[in-house]
């Protein structure tokens, strides 16, 4: 077997890294950032973290800010627009899974051109305009480490996966101590999100030795870190471990895929507007019933190394062991069902067939252990409705 690794040239991690984000910059022979965030972290002055090192340094940069939270064609576009009438030579993405998206997103269409959707996969976006800086302030999308973007096609409603080296960071600054003001709800959602990440990269037809290696470290630090971080914010410790866990996981599917509850859950994003972690969550319980027995032995050692089954229990008592605790987690993390979420019911009906199809079309599901069909697609989507 032979295994393509891509991660970022440079990873800084470590509480106050992002400091030394000017640092960084000189490292790549940069000076010029394009900083792109999200109008909460603009207008809390957060962006404040990265523009104060890089101001102590004369570096000035403009700043992006009308990212969106599942990020879209449009918005793109118009930072696209902005980004062309700069001189900026890189591009830093500052915030959650959608700066750092968008940025990558902006890189891969300025260089390109065209529309968005002419690089969704199975194009591959290899061609980027500008490196990209990547910090996360949320330990869950892994974007910071992985060659992937996912942006809404708004004529089309279709959440777009865009794959290639133009996506790939050339360096991530993960401090978890930008973590440390996200609320509960959100700590929930990317905990479980980057969980999924590494179960999935682990489980996926396409894992190889090292993606194993990135997913199973993942799994022990975020299974045993993220209830803490949930109930208790400022545990240094807690969240330390989520981030990086959170970027572990990210290396993992990167070099692996994602597989199942991602193909599932992104037309849930774009028909229903539910932030992507929440998504993932609400089923991340069904599909992994579903694909269980299809990759015993892999779901045995996952639920060993999240340390909910022993060394001694035989695999089905640990494939067992692992379903408890995934339903167990999304009632101790308060994850809602799409049902209670409020979704419109007859509304979701309808839109089954579509969104099967959609799964389906983005290619994940086929990396799963069990690949479904579309009306095993439809079951899942009706038993995860709660």
């Amino acid at each position: 077997m032979i295994a393509t690794i891509v991660s970022p040239r440079l990873l800084l991690v470590g509480g106050t890294a992002v400091t030394q984000v000017g640092e960084v910059l000189a490292k790549l022979g940069l000076s010029r950032p394009f900083v792109v965030t999200d109008p909460f972290l603009a207008s809390s002055g957060t962006v404040e973290r990265v523009l104060g090192p890089l101001r102590a340094r004369g570096i000035d940069p403009p700043v992006f800010s009308d990212t969106v939270p599942d990020p879209t064609d449009t918005v793109v576009e118009a930072g696209v627009k902005r980004l062309a009438g700069s001189d900026a030579d890189c591009l830093i993405g500052f915030g959650g899974g959608s700066p750092m998206d968008t940025a990558k997103a902006m890189a891969i269409l300025a260089a390109g051109g065209g529309k968005m959707r002419d690089w969704k996969v199975p194009a591959a976006a290899d061609m980027a305009a500008l490196p990209i800086i990547a910090i996360p302030t949320t330990a869950g999308t892994g974007s910071e480490a992985t060659r992937f973007t996912v942006v809404t096609d708004t004529e089309r409603n279709e959440k777009m996966l865009i794959a290639g080296l133009a996506a790939l960071p050339a360096a991530a600054i993960v401090d978890h101590t930008l973590t440390h003001s996200v609320p509960p709800r959100t700590t929930a959602d990317t905990g479980i999100d980057s969980l999924t990440h590494a179960l999935e990269a682990y489980v996926s037809k396409r894992a190889n030795p090292y993606s194993d290696a990135m997913a199973l470290r993942a799994m022990a630090l975020i299974a045993r870190n993220l209830r803490t971080a949930y109930a208790d914010p400022r545990n240094e410790a807690a969240r330390e471990a989520m981030m990086l866990g959170a970027t572990l996981a990210g290396l993992a599917f990167s070099n692996s895929s994602v597989a199942l509850v991602h193909g599932i859950s992104r037309p849930i994003g774009a028909h229903f507007h539910v932030a992507h972690g929440l998504s993932n969550a609400m089923l991340l319980p069904t599909v992994t019933r579903f694909s269980l027995n299809a990759a015993l032995p892999r779901y045995a050692e996952a639920a060993r190394a999240m340390g909910v089954a022993r060394a001694e229990d035989d695999d089905a008592a640990a494939g067992a062991r692992l379903i408890v605790e995934l339903d167990a987690l999304n009632r101790d993390l308060a994850v809602p069902s799409p049902r209670s979420y409020g979704l419109d019911e007859r509304r979701w009906n309808d839109l089954l067939p579509l969104m099967a199809d959609q799964a389906l079309a983005s290619g994940s599901p086929a990396n799963n252990p069990r690949v479904p069909t579309k009306e095993e697609i439809i079951a899942l989507y009706r038993e995860a409705w709660g």
